[in-house]
């Protein structure tokens, strides 16, 4: 029997609703996205198909900076695999693709908010204050509806400074 090949590919408006389910399945570790907005930013999702399906999926988004861009930030979001494929990979080399996607743009960091920063930790990623993410605290953090304040948020800070 022949062995189906797994791929990473980028994210088509067909994937839209697995990835919305994907990141439905981990309600306290991911806020919600719409299937709208994934669509809206589908140029910025990649997945990881195997037999022809879909089995987890991560996205960026670029932070804003007021005035020119002295330390541009790359956000990874929506980090999702299916849960009968964890610890196989899958997460490490979506984040190892995404990096290398969002590497050409030259921003001065990544950043991901994580409850597992151990996983950051071994791709070379570095626990920095939340404090030093108020561009990220104030496009997304603020507007969420699990915690008092951005600041008691269990989620921990982490960076892959770049430049």
């Amino acid at each position: 029997m022949k062995k189906e090949a797994s791929i990473i590919r980028p994210a088509e408006f067909k994937d839209a609703e697995k990835i919305f389910s994907l990141i439905k399945s981990y309600p306290e570790e991911l806020l919600p996205r719409s299937i709208s907005d994934i669509a809206q930013n589908i140029d910025r999702f990649i997945v990881y198909e195997t037999r022809g399906k879909v089995a987890g999926t991560v996205s960026w988004q670029i932070l804003p900076e007021i005035g020119m861009p002295r330390h541009p930030s790359i956000e990874i979001q929506s980090l999702a695999i299916e849960k009968k494929y964890h610890k196989s990979g899958i997460g490490r080399a979506l984040v190892n693709e995404a990096i290398r996607r969002i590497k050409p743009l030259h921003p001065f960091q990544i950043i991901a908010l994580t409850f597992s920063p151990d996983f950051f930790r071994k791709m070379g990623f570095r626990e920095i204050p939340k404090k030093q993410l108020m561009h990220k605290i104030y496009m997304g953090c603020i507007n969420c509806s699990k915690y008092n304040s951005p600041f008691t948020c269990p989620e921990v800070a982490m960076a892959l400074t770049l430049l």
